[in-house]
């Protein structure tokens, strides 16, 4: 129990840290474009294996 609560201190001040300084911002400004490159990713991925006819894996 003890160890969990250190791991929730540890994200606690990182989190802290963090919208301390601003980075918090840029940090969610990455995500966004990340989110964004990674659904285009996946469209492309799920429109090809359509094109090709194939099922998805179970």
């Amino acid at each position: 129990m003890i160890g969990w609560a250190l791991t929730f201190l540890v994200f606690a001040l990182l989190a802290g840290f963090l919208g301390f300084f601003g980075l918090a911002g840029v940090a969610a400004g990455i995500a966004k474009v990340l989110l964004l490159a990674f659904v285009v990713l996946f469209l492309i991925s799920a429109l090809s294996g359509a094109l090709r006819g194939r099922a998805p894996p179970v």
